[in-house]
């Protein structure tokens, strides 16, 4: 099982590919919103991103998406629903394994490897707040809640 993620905890680096090839790092310094989701353009992810898109004002941070999904994808993503935010490919789970989101998970009764919908509040290089098994529709929400934004 891959160790989840808890409030101090250093964030992972990384150094990621957006959907126009470039190369994306999580910044030392700052706030952001790392979430993970499974695949681009399926109904739960599109949900999910939409809500990111229509609420990332009220968010005030930048939002970092990151999935299994070359380049391609993300850009076809970002098109076909306006998306505002960047989205990073993370095509060998390397980056999705050291936040705990990529592990063994349920699906309709079958166990499967694959990435865990899950999110983190990230706060100069520091985990300040994690989510799991999040559910697509509502989270943004459940965010802005937790937070107090």
């Amino acid at each position: 099982m891959t160790k989840r993620l808890e409030q101090g905890d250093p964030a992972p680096t990384f150094t990621l590919t957006d959907a126009t090839g470039k190369d994306v790092s999580l910044p030392e310094k700052g706030t952001v919103i790392v979430y993970f989701y499974p695949r681009a353009n399926t109904p739960g992810c599109t949900t999910e991103a939409c809500d990111f898109r229509d609420n990332i004002e009220s968010l005030g941070l930048p939002v970092y998406g990151i999935s299994p999904d070359k380049p391609e994808k993300l850009a076809k993503f970002i098109n076909d629903h306006g998306l505002n935010f960047t989205l990073l490919s993370d095509p060998d789970h390397e980056v999705a394994t050291a936040y705990g989101a990529y592990g063994e998970k349920n699906n309709y009764g079958k166990k499967t490897m694959g990435i865990i919908r899950s999110t983190f509040y990230v706060v100069d290089g520091v985990i300040e707040h994690a989510w799991y098994n999040v559910r697509a529709k509502g989270h943004v929400e459940r965010i802005r809640r937790d937070l107090g934004l």
